[in-house]
């Protein structure tokens, strides 16, 4: 019997892999707990202003707990590798490049401590992706990204144009205001007008000069359009999912939906689909 078909590795695909079976959920859960345990942990941490310890001469709560957490991380990330049938696409996939990157940040500061914990602080923070896990099986995640697949090219139209703008504005007011008004390089008067448009407006720049202030008043109204125009493409699109997916049948033993026009049988696990309405 090869290892793809033995037993066990077959098990193992279905629980860490197959989120359409009930401890495929469960682990994927289980793993999202975790890593929400983690992120809990730096918070701690930081407000405590406790310092992790890379070596062994000190054990605190702290250190045990990211001990486990990381200790879960690595047991699951091989034994994806070991379980999946080509460990090299898994392993260079997304989802594989999020598993190792939350998995490595204690091995990284036990290895070289010097790197600084505020560093490593910041990379298991990260782990907080693994949440994306469980939120890509939720049906309304599903047509919300579908949506943003779907509108992709408008969507990176507009922000080219928008750029275009910012450029635009930026050197306007470069010109128009100049280093004296704290406009001291093209770069500078750029993120003044992402700032402006967004509406953020933290006040460290400002237009001092009557020109300058009327130029920073138009992108102010024309910044009201970078929110307006990508919500309602993607609001759009979101709809024509919707309207999309309740016209798809659905499989009444795994809940797939999707199917193609004219299918006779559920694409994930081969149960007769009802007739078409």
């Amino acid at each position: 019997m090869s290892a793809a078909q033995h037993p066990l590795r077959q098990r193992l695909y279905h629980i860490l892999f197959d989120q359409r079976t009930r401890s495929g959920r469960r682990f994927e859960v289980l793993c999202g707990v975790f890593a929400l345990l983690s992120v809990a942990l730096i918070f701690v941490e930081s407000a405590f202003g406790t310092q992790y310890h890379p070596t062994f001469d000190e054990w605190h709560i702290f250190m045990l707990l990211e001990i486990v957490v990381t200790l879960v991380f690595t047991i699951e990330y091989f034994l994806r590798v070991l379980c999946w049938p080509n460990p090299a696409k898994y392993v260079f996939s997304f989802w594989g490049i999020i598993d190792l990157i939350t998995t490595l940040p204690s091995y990284v500061l036990w290895l070289w401590p010097e790197i600084g914990v505020s560093y490593i602080f910041v990379w298991r923070a990260m782990r907080t992706l693994r949440i994306l896990k469980l939120l890509r099986y939720m049906p309304s995640l599903q047509i919300f990204w579908l949506a943003i697949i779907s509108a992709r090219h408008q969507l990176m139209v507009f922000y080219f144009l928008i750029a275009i703008v910012m450029v635009v504005f930026g050197a306007l007011m470069y010109g128009i205001e100049g280093p004296p008004n704290g406009f001291t390089t093209l770069g500078t008067a750029v993120y003044w007008a992402i700032v402006t448009a967004t509406t953020v407006g933290y006040g460290d720049l400002t237009p001092h000069t009557p020109l300058g202030r009327a130029v920073s008043s138009l992108l102010i109204l024309i910044g009201y359009s970078v929110i307006a125009i990508p919500t309602g493409l993607i609001t759009t699109h979101m709809s024509n999912q919707y309207q999309e997916r309740r016209s798809k049948r659905k499989c009444p033993q795994c809940l797939h939906v999707g199917h193609e026009k004219g299918a006779h049988f559920c694409s994930a696990c081969g149960t007769a689909l009802p007739d078409e309405q």
